[in-house]
């Protein structure tokens, strides 16, 4: 089994999702006051929205924590799943707030509200930056973490709140048009549900061990197939156990031969999935063709899984066996 493990730095990420916290609970207060001193609906709207941010940033730091913690006895694979998890309720609470927004802004379209707009514009356009230059911090981080880039969304989310607040309240000043505002929010809250559904789909599909994203099952199987010595490739699982590492399992059927010669294809599928992105594999030889390779395997509580079919050691290669009886 060819086992390659890649730790990705994840000090610099956190120490600026504390420090995006920090400054994301302050601002919120100020907006807060901001909001009740302006009588804005739209500011104390987008605090909420802020707050929320605020919870994101938390449960991104927190699930980008447990990520970096080593496998133990207990969790054999590590605590990576539980930034897939924190992504998944921050996805969640983005889709609550979507409709909090839609509900807001027709409230609003029913019965417009007079608003300090001076003032209304300088703290949404303040807002702007500080949500602005969060999402700059966080934007190298969020390109290959799904937690990270749930904490992204909520920011990126939270600044066209801003930038929409900025110029409903010029709309405001110059035409006295107070419908604009409503619109605005609702476009906003079409915009986070669909970026919200997507990070949805893709932790759900982690959690139910789906094939990770951009990684096609049969291009998989014919590049092992491939392999100088393979005849056949079967029972294949491809599955993600965080936000970034793939594993696979599989059966091999390959020539009855000596452990040295049956090594050397072995590296070489663990060279093969390396290059496909696929970094933690368990590869089972056989000799002879498996009753899996005709009918495929079917996992239920059902069967007995036997151990102890065929094994090939090495220093960080090895091949595992695993026999199922239906």
């Amino acid at each position: 089994m060819g086992h390659q493990h890649h730790h990705h730095p994840t000090t610099a990420t956190g120490w600026i999702l504390w420090t995006s916290l920090v400054v994301t609970l302050a601002f919120t207060a100020f907006e807060v006051y901001a909001g009740l001193c302006a009588g804005s609906l739209a500011l104390l709207s987008d605090a909420g929205h802020n707050f929320t941010d605020a919870i994101a940033l938390l449960l991104a730091a927190i699930g980008l924590y447990f990520q970096s913690r080593p496998a133990d006895r207990i969790k054999t694979f590590g605590y990576q799943r539980a930034g897939v998890i924190a992504a998944f309720v921050n996805a969640v609470t983005l889709i609550v707030i979507s409709l909090y927004i839609f509900w807001e802004a027709i409230t609003r379209l029913i019965h417009p509200q007079a608003v300090d707009d001076r003032l209304m514009f300088w703290v949404a356009l303040l807002a702007l930056a500080v949500n602005g230059s969060i999402m700059l911090a966080l934007n190298r981080g969020q390109k290959g973490d799904l937690n990270v880039r749930a904490a992204f969304i909520h920011m990126l989310g939270d600044a066209i709140g801003a930038g929409a607040i900025v110029l409903a309240a010029i709309a405001i000043r110059y035409t006295g048009w107070t419908y604009i505002d409503p619109v605005l929010s609702m476009a906003l809250g079409c915009l986070i549900l669909y970026t919200a559904w997507d990070i949805v789909h893709e932790s759900l599909n982690i959690l139910l061990e789906g094939l990770p994203r951009g990684i096609e099952l049969d291009k998989v199987t014919k590049a092992m197939g491939g392999v100088k010595g393979v005849l056949d490739v079967h029972d294949l699982h491809i599955w993600t156990l965080g936000s970034q590492t793939h594993a696979l399992c599989s059966h091999v059927l390959i020539d009855d031969m000596p452990h040295s010669e049956s090594e050397l294809i072995l590296k070489k599928l663990a060279e093969v999935c390396c290059g496909l992105g696929i970094h933690h594999t368990t590869i089972q030889f056989e000799h002879v063709p498996c009753v899996m390779s005709d009918n495929g395997c079917k996992m239920g509580a059902d069967h007995v899984h036997q151990d102890g079919h065929d094994h090939s050691h090495h220093d960080h290669d090895h091949a595992h066996g695993h026999q199922h009886h239906h």
